[in-house]
């Protein structure tokens, strides 16, 4: 007996369509201009007024549309629709207004040239044309590469000895971590300050500098390497054991490997915290118009002490220089931030 397969279309439960638009789009409309009228004719005035009209009439709107449309169910997950909307604007307009201001006063200075040359024999307050910031760019590189390898293998085993050992201490161990990670940036540059160059005697230099942002680098990349450990499969670890081999050779053959790309992300995001650090430069490695190529003597400079130094003389192209090094130090940990989404990105895959 044959069987005969009628091939059926599938076709969509709910289709939207312009009349269901209709309530929705009025809604909006009499919340723009009903704000506006509002603002025309009470004291509500400015920005401001009109801002806090908006908001209030468009929580006002949303619910009555949708109690009349649906239910009381469907109007609150209206008004929690729309103070969701309104939070997130408040968390984006003022980022989407600060880098517009930084790219506005900062790229009208940029040219390759800038990283060719320093401040040795120009002032901060001649022409744009002459400068650079390559004094900046080394200095900041020393410090940063320093402050990365200190902190990397000092992050990564505190995360391996809070999730893999489990030892007696790895809540007290957790707790400091955690402490640290809401210590002032200043702490850290006051601690190297007294311990590095007043008790040990030394002086400015770069060196000190990697040591204050090691000191903040190290709870992001151990908080961030935790997580990351803790969702590696159990599975992986038993496997390892019933094969025969150690704790620490399973965490080194198959933990590490299998969570290699997130901690790759935890070292970027590490960097990424520190590199814009202003205080804890600020008294470690005293600053510099020229090239210093010793990291371990004498005073160096970095993006934030070069944005700060040009602040302080406030003359209008010194100002623009310190947008310019704003500019070019937003682009850096740009970079930063999205080599961390990618490494954190679907390519990661446990194997």
């Amino acid at each position: 007996m044959s069987q005969t397969q009628i091939a059926v279309k599938p076709t969509r439960p709910w289709k939207l369509t312009f009349r269901d638009l209709v309530p929705d789009l009025a809604g909006a409309l009499f919340t723009v201009f009903g704000s506006l009228a509002i603002v025309a004719i009470t004291p509500l005035k400015g920005k401001l007024g009109f801002t806090f009209t908006l908001i209030t009439l468009a929580i006002i709107t949303a619910t009555t549309v949708s109690w009349i449309r649906k239910d009381r169910k469907a109007a609150m997950n209206s008004t929690t629709t729309v103070l969701v909307y309104i939070a997130s604007a408040f968390v984006i307009i003022p980022l989407l207004s600060i880098l517009y201001e930084v790219v506005r006063l900062g790229v009208s200075g940029f040219s390759l040239r800038i990283f060719t040359e320093d401040m040795s024999v120009t002032a901060s307050d001649t022409d744009l044309n002459e400068g650079g910031l390559l004094h900046a760019v080394i200095g900041t590189a020393y410090i940063v590469f320093f402050a990365t390898i200190l902190s990397t293998p000092i992050g990564i085993l505190t995360a391996l000895y809070i999730v893999e050992v489990k030892g007696r201490l790895s809540g007290l161990v957790r707790f400091f971590v955690q402490a640290m990670s809401g210590v002032p940036s200043i702490v850290a540059g006051l601690f190297i300050f007294a311990f590095w160059m007043i008790q040990m005697g030394n002086a400015y230099s770069g060196i000190a500098g990697g040591f204050a942002l090691t000191v903040l680098m190290i709870p992001t990349v151990a908080r961030t390497s935790e997580e990351v450990l803790k969702l590696i499969p159990q599975d992986l670890r038993e496997a390892g054991l019933a094969l025969g081999a150690t704790q620490w050779r399973t965490v080194a053959t198959v933990v590490i490997p299998a969570a290699k790309s997130g901690l790759v992300t935890a070292i970027i995001l590490g960097i990424a915290r520190v590199v814009g650090e202003t205080a804890p430069l600020l008294i470690t490695i005293g600053g510099a118009d020229a090239i210093n190529l010793n990291p371990l003597e004498g005073n160096m400079s970095a993006f934030p002490m070069y944005v700060w130094k040009n602040l302080l003389i406030g003359s209008p192209n010194a100002i623009s220089r310190a947008w310019l090094g704003l500019f070019v130090l937003m682009v850096l940990v740009l970079i930063f931030f999205a080599a961390a989404r990618y490494f954190s990105s679907a390519r990661r895959r446990f194997k």
